[in-house]
């Protein structure tokens, strides 16, 4: 009894060397066989237009985003904690126009890394809903889900998914929305920002009430043509030519005026003809996932064409 176990162990031990071996030599193959294997690079995450159009609802439980506003403050920190998870640095540049404080909110990965485009939408709310059908609610701020919160929710959710070496910065501006109010006038923040600015980009983009459900964005006149037909070029090849449509729209006063008396082309994406502008209506339920998608996914797109791996 104990000389067949004697014998029967002798059998397996060299059973056990031979499949160690086998098991050695088949690690070092693969690993050899990977060495031949080049791995793809990971795609980018894609814009996500149901994420931005939670942001507009955030932004209007806030209330309209008025200038000195708790909302205003609410906003502010709010951006500013969703921008520093998304890996973005930001201050409050702050200035006086026309007796007013002026909060702008500027973004950027490196404050060291000059940004090459950047990328503005106004926060701020219209004190007055001067165009409301209703005389007795003229009196009243707009909530500004598409006139305001619209383009911001776009920023925020590029911010989480632009490369992290892109030259991009963003900027939020306060006090675009109050012109032909007494002791105000239109674009203040965007002037501002120019005044003070340190930097010159390449390029800066615009994007103010593009959340309508029935979405149309026009080529507006004092935009940088050349911009224009590259952006709308690229929202073409994504299959949204019957929203970014090659006509020509109107000559708008917008936040892209003072980069281009700057001598910076600049480029408004806008939807003016909206019926729920400058009023009370101006509410979430007229915006749509849909039409944050495809100007994010154009933007994003469009950046990352601009700025392939060759060239950041």
């Amino acid at each position: 009894m104990k000389l067949g176990q004697t014998i029967l162990a002798t059998r397996k031990k060299p059973n056990l060397l031979i499949l160690a071996a086998i098991t050695v030599l088949a690690g070092l193959l693969a690993w050899f066989a990977g060495l031949g294997r080049v791995s793809s690079p990971a795609a980018p995450p894609r814009f996500d237009g149901e994420r931005a159009l939670r942001d507009v609802h955030t932004q209007i439980a806030f209330g309209p985003r008025t200038p000195g506003s708790a909302a205003q403050a609410q906003f502010l920190e709010w951006s500013r904690s969703e921008l520093s998870a998304a890996g973005w640095q930001s201050h409050i540049q702050v200035g006086t126009k026309k007796g007013h404080i002026i909060q702008n909110l500027v973004a950027y990965r490196d404050p060291d890394l000059p940004p090459r485009i950047l990328l503005g939408a106004h926060y701020d709310s219209r004190l007055y809903a001067d165009r409301d059908p209703d005389p007795a609610k003229r009196v009243q701020a707009v909530p500004g889900a598409n006139d305001g919160a619209s383009g911001v929710a776009v920023l925020l959710e590029l911010a989480r998914v632009l490369p992290a070496d892109m030259p991009v910065w963003l900027v939020f501006f306060d006090a675009e929305d109050n012109g032909q109010i007494p002791g105000w006038d239109w674009i203040l923040g965007s002037r501002t920002f120019v005044e003070q600015m340190t930097i010159r980009p390449e390029a800066m983009i615009l994007v103010d009430m593009v959340g309508d459900a029935d979405l149309r964005l026009p080529l507006e006149q004092n935009s940088d043509p050349v911009l224009q037909a590259e952006i709308w070029s690229q929202a073409a090849a994504l299959g949204y030519e019957e929203i970014f449509v090659a006509e020509t729209g109107y000559r708008i006063y917008d936040d892209h005026l003072p980069f281009i008396e700057a001598g910076i082309p600049a480029v408004d994406i806008i939807d003016l003809d909206y019926p729920y502008w400058h009023t009370t209506a101006d509410t979430p339920d007229k915006i749509s996932a849909a039409s944050l998608q495809a100007v994010g996914e154009t933007l994003q797109s469009w950046l990352m064409a601009r700025f392939d791996s060759a060239d950041r």
